[in-house]
């Protein structure tokens, strides 16, 4: 199988979608590696790095589309780019496609791509390994994030999370028990902040608090109990995320007012939606944006920013998914696994129950959903 990986736009990526050790795990089985010139640079993978292991480097965008069966990259593709895809071939990524555009998904029900979304592929679990994996270094990132923001000279509370001696530590609220949640909650608790982590799953909440006894409050997630520790927090994680679905408003805009100005809300779920009314997507190069007095961090793919341990962490949850589909072929790694069969989105010009997109629902030119049972 020929497979192309693609360079993202550094603006707003610097994630690989494999490190040269998995490509060379790829070529040994005998398939063809097509790597797009400076791709690794920003995760400091050099082009030297893959010719060492047996990929090819080419120069334009057009030689990897041109040339593979499998197209690999990270970020969610444009229209652009679905509208330079070839039919018939194969796009892995990050599709958050319940908040794309629908002519994206137009694009690649018309090529006949099969599509499939790293953000929902499972392991025998039913857990998401790429997405728990980029989950992780969100987690700890959102209180790296946070001490940064909170410092006087951009404008924050002017505030260390941990205190000193004769000062009271800093609030961190988090709403979500999930990957991110407890990652976050993990390095707030480390550097000494106080931690809240709202949920509506009772038995998330218990696990959290025997993970971390008598170090986390945790709370049920209703509007009363978060408008009264909003009023306090220094620091507000967004991370309530549903499988495939958009992320719901749990904060709306009038909470977000009462919040301390100079305070810090991280919404990860924002390539979801957000699961903050006042959020909006932002970028690597523009992360931020202050409203009611409140700084916002929205950016989608936080991860980039640490983006060699990120594409370690990728490759580590991706491979044996890419590794079936070149040994089996895409129909049957897809019917042996149902893992991978549940991050397929799009396949031979039909869309699947994964694309949970209402816009979508009312394109009359769009068939029904395949179930891709054994």
């Amino acid at each position: 199988m020929n497979i192309g990986i693609l360079k993202e736009d550094p603006r707003h990526e610097r994630r690989i979608a494999l490190t040269p050790a998995a490509v060379e795990s790829l070529i040994v089985l005998g398939n063809s590696v097509y790597v797009e010139k400076d791709a690794g640079i920003a995760s400091h993978f050099s082009d030297e790095d893959y010719k060492s292991v047996g990929a090819s480097v080419v120069y334009t965008p057009d030689e990897v589309y041109g040339r593979s069966n499998l197209l690999l990259k990270i970020s969610s593709p444009t229209i652009e780019q679905c509208e330079r895809l070839i039919n018939g071939q194969m796009l892995c990524s990050f599709l958050h496609l319940p908040v794309a555009n629908p002519r994206i998904i137009g694009s690649l029900l018309r090529k006949k791509i099969c599509s499939i979304g790293y953000e929902l592929m499972e392991d025998p679990s039913g857990n998401l390994p790429v997405l728990r994996a980029m989950s992780e270094i969100a987690g700890q990132m959102t209180i790296q994030v946070a001490a940064r923001y909170l410092e006087s000279r951009n404008n924050g509370r002017g505030i260390v999370l941990g205190g000193i001696t004769g000062v009271q530590p800093g609030l961190v609220v988090i709403l979500g028990g999930g990957t991110v949640g407890q990652a976050a909650a993990e390095t707030a608790l480390g550097i000494g902040a106080n931690v809240i982590v709202f949920d509506k799953d009772l038995e998330r909440l218990r696990w959290i608090r025997n993970r971390f006894p008598n170090r986390v409050t945790t709370s049920v997630t209703s509007a009363y109990n978060l408008s009264k520790a909003l009023r306090n927090t220094d620091v507000l994680i967004g991370a309530i995320m549903n499988k495939g679905e958009r992320a719901p408003h749990v904060v709306n805009e009038e909470m977000v007012k009462h919040m301390k100005p100079g305070s810090i809300i991280i919404d990860v779920a924002i390539d979801q939606g957000g699961c903050i009314e006042t959020s909006r997507p932002t970028t690597l190069e523009n992360p931020t944006y202050t409203l009611h007095d409140v700084i916002h961090y929205c950016v989608p793919n936080m991860a980039a920013n640490v983006a060699r341990t990120a594409t370690y962490g990728l490759t580590n949850s991706l491979l044996p998914f890419l590794m079936e589909i070149v040994q089996k072929g895409i129909h049957k790694a897809m019917t042996e696994n149902a893992g991978l069969r549940a991050g397929v989105c799009t396949i031979d010009g039909q869309r699947t129950k994964n694309i949970l997109n209402p816009a979508v629902e009312t394109e009359p030119s769009f068939v029904e959903p395949l179930s891709f049972s054994k």
